[in-house]
């Protein structure tokens, strides 16, 4: 299978393990030397390459996109995470704010649901690169990682809710518009997941940092506001992407996987990311 990633976004290509995870972001490539180092240990057949890429681009997409078929001929599993928090306040907020907010937040999954699908009914025998198995049917998986401000309003500012309820209108529309090609779209919202940053140097107004820092919060205040009393975990996130993308997901398309510890049931309108 292979993966894609940019500014958190995975594209696969599978059997027993990915065959290739593509990692994505603005940065270069010595960013991914983590990421590299830790997939090759529990899975020294996968191959991980960095990919420095703008998610707001039309043409890189394409041209990921093309970098991928021509290397391994095809693609299984896209996955968008990309974000941008954008101002506090309205009166903080500029047009160029929500432009900004709009372009990393719901671009990256308009050019997926726009671009993957034809890759992913790609058809392929068995190659010769480790973890290759034939593709004899259409499928593939988007996957959407946004946040619970997809839902309702009150996380942080303005622009961050509207950009985060526009990708969700990708994840519904695309239903719809993948029926009868076997690709699946879903979405999952986060609720406050520690990223292991702290306060200092934190940009309050939210245009630098994807994510805010779960810091934000006290530890009295979680246990007060989150039905499991903490903040989440990437890799608790990761778990849920892992199953959309695999084939114990067949039947779910459309869907918004709320990843929040309870948060949203417990407080549904004043729920913190």
């Amino acid at each position: 299978m292979s993966i894609y990633l940019r500014a958190g976004e995975i594209a696969i290509e599978q059997t027993h393990g990915a065959a290739c995870i593509y990692a994505c972001d603005k940065g270069t490539s010595a960013s991914y030397t983590a990421l590299i180092d830790d997939v090759a240990k529990p899975y020294p057949n996968t191959k991980v390459i960095g990919y420095p890429f703008n998610v707001a681009k039309e043409e890189e997409t394409l041209g990921l996109i093309d970098d991928v078929l021509n290397s391994w001929g095809r693609l299984d599993v896209w996955v968008c995470s990309s974000g941008l928090l954008g101002p506090s306040s309205l009166e903080a907020t500029t047009p160029a704010d929500l432009q900004k907010c709009f372009e990393a937040n719901s671009m990256a999954p308009f050019f997926a649901l726009k671009y993957a699908p034809p890759a992913m009914t790609k058809t392929t025998p068995k190659l010769a690169y480790p973890n290759a198995a034939p593709k004899d049917q259409k499928y593939g998986s988007i996957i959407v990682v946004s946040s619970v401000a997809s839902t309702y309003g009150g996380c942080w500012g303005p622009a961050f809710t509207m950009a985060s309820h526009a990708a969700l209108g990708v994840v519904r529309a695309g239903v719809a518009v993948l029926k009868g090609t076997g690709v699946r779209i879903n979405c999952i919202s986060p609720g406050q997941i520690d990223v292991g940053v702290d306060l200092q140097g934190f940009d309050m107004r939210g245009m630098t940092s994807q994510f805010p820092p779960a810091s934000l919060q006290s530890k009295e205040s979680q246990k007060n506001h989150i039905g499991l009393e903490r903040s989440g975990l990437p890799i608790e996130v990761g778990r849920v992407a892992g199953f959309l993308a695999s084939g114990f997901s067949s039947y779910v398309t459309g869907a918004n996987m709320v990843v929040d510890g309870g948060a949203s049931v417990m407080n549904p309108l004043t729920v913190p990311i």
